[in-house]
């Protein structure tokens, strides 16, 4: 289990998986692993260095990612989400999605520090990525 406090994953947001793909595959050496996720979420992708699990990658598709450029993003391992999410308001941050569980991953919330950098906070499933 990741420890509190350290990155835990890593998610690449795209337009163009099949690019990214190509792009990471030729300068890192990843490999890829196609998870379909059903009509409404499409595909996920595990990236993968050797045979470690290094991050996942997923098609931006619809409404509420116009505007947004394409772009890496971390997520942070923590003990108790409940209780964190309250420390980061009562420093500043913001809770940008409220928690939501996530099978076999953990549960989730996406946060804003004061200074509006975004990532996701969760408390990792045993045994999940």
């Amino acid at each position: 289990m990741t420890a509190h406090g350290a990155f835990h994953w890593n998610e690449l947001m795209t337009r163009d998986p099949r690019k990214a793909k190509d792009f990471y595959k030729r300068a890192l050496g990843w490999t890829f692993d196609d998870m379909p996720m059903g009509d409404m979420y499409g595909t996920y992708t595990i990236i993968k260095s050797g045979d470690q699990m290094v991050g996942g990658m997923f098609k931006m598709d619809g409404p509420m990612f116009d505007g947004m450029p394409e772009q890496w993003f971390a997520y942070v391992a923590v003990d108790d989400l409940d209780k964190r999410l309250k420390k980061l308001k009562a420093a500043g941050g913001k809770v940008l999605r409220e928690p939501w569980e996530a099978p076999g991953v953990g549960r989730i919330a996406i946060v804003a520090d004061p200074g509006g950098a975004t990532q996701g906070w969760m408390v990792p499933a045993p045994g999940g990525m």
